[in-house]
């Protein structure tokens, strides 16, 4: 029996110092390698997926958080740092992003809310809708102009009681008689401050809602969004149609309803950002509409192969 064995110099295998490459012995024929261009392009892939693993792509958090489910997110036009979410339990929170910590939080409704939009101005005003049929606008920024007038006139009015106390210190009668003013102004001072304490700063500033319908839930709201231009905003309710708002009126200017023949439920509705005439909504029968706003008409509707739950 023959035995035959390979022998290689041992410079080809071994460094010559710690500081050399490893050397490695490569098939440079292409007969051995059918399948390089696949090969390649899954290392491509897996390093690219690495990449964004490892990218840290987390910044931070915002808390306390929500008792319940986070349901809608609003973000601001105009102004990075306001931040709204909704919750499903009826409340809005209200968000600085730059210090990442929560400024208010409200009671806004007595179901889920459904949505939150933000308007086009810098005064910070938003609108808020709820599966309970209510439409509620609310600002980000609290009114303080109320609130410092109160305590001025607070200031002043003590102050005028503590000088007409020390005119009057040697009159017992006196003393009565600013006892009695004293308990008033107190009395001033506390319905002022339940009064403000009642009255958020924050909202609601107005509170819309459609016609009584049929039952309780027809007019649940599931989507809002608000023109990219003028001061008006869209909805989307469960009875098949969607409404166009003025702020300033308590009622729909516009109703698109019998949307082509449809009865199912509109579940989202949206402004085109360029063409900010155009209007589009989508309905649980897998359908995206759209409408001309300036013509109040519809123009046409779209059937999808499977629901669409979003229209960004």
């Amino acid at each position: 029996m023959k035995v035959k064995a390979l022998s290689r110099p041992r410079s080809t295998t071994q460094r010559t110092s710690i500081h050399d490459l490893r050397q490695t012995h490569r098939n440079l024929d292409p007969a051995s390698h059918p399948l390089p261009r696949a090969r390649e392009y899954t290392r491509a892939v897996t390093a690219a997926k690495l990449d964004r693993m490892f990218a840290n792509p987390f910044v931070g958090e915002l808390t306390p958080g929500h008792v319940d489910a986070v349901n809608v997110l609003g973000v601001c036009r105009t102004n990075l740092c306001p931040v709204v979410s909704g919750g499903v339990d009826g409340t809005l929170r209200i968000w600085d992003l730059q210090n990442r910590r929560m400024v208010k939080s409200l009671e806004a409704h007595s179901r889920a809310v459904s949505g939150v939009v933000f308007g086009n101005g810098v005064e910070g005003f938003f609108y808020s809708c709820g599966e309970e049929g209510l439409i509620k606008g609310w600002c980000c920024f609290p009114r303080n102009m109320s609130i410092s007038a109160a305590s001025d006139s607070d200031e002043s009015d003590s102050s005028s009681d503590e000088a007409d106390d020390h005119d009057h210190d040697k009159k017992p009668k006196a003393e009565r008689n600013n006892s009695r003013q004293k308990g008033r102004h107190i009395n001033k001072q506390l319905s002022a401050t339940n009064q403000i304490e009642e009255e958020s700063p924050y909202g609601p500033t107005n509170t819309y809602r459609l016609p009584v319908g049929k039952n309780a839930y027809s007019n649940a709201f599931h989507s809002i969004d608000h023109h990219w231009s003028i001061n008006q905003f869209a909805t989307a309710s469960s009875d098949a149609s969607v409404c166009l708002w003025d702020p300033t009126r308590s009622s729909p200017i516009t109703t698109f309803t019998n949307l082509w023949g449809s009865d199912d439920t509109v579940t989202t509705v949206r402004y085109n950002p360029a063409e900010r005439d155009l209007l589009a909504h989508c309905s649980n029968d897998r359908g995206i509409g759209l409408h001309d706003t300036r013509t109040a008409s519809a123009l046409q509707k779209t059937i999808m192969s499977m629901k669409c739950n979003c229209l960004e």
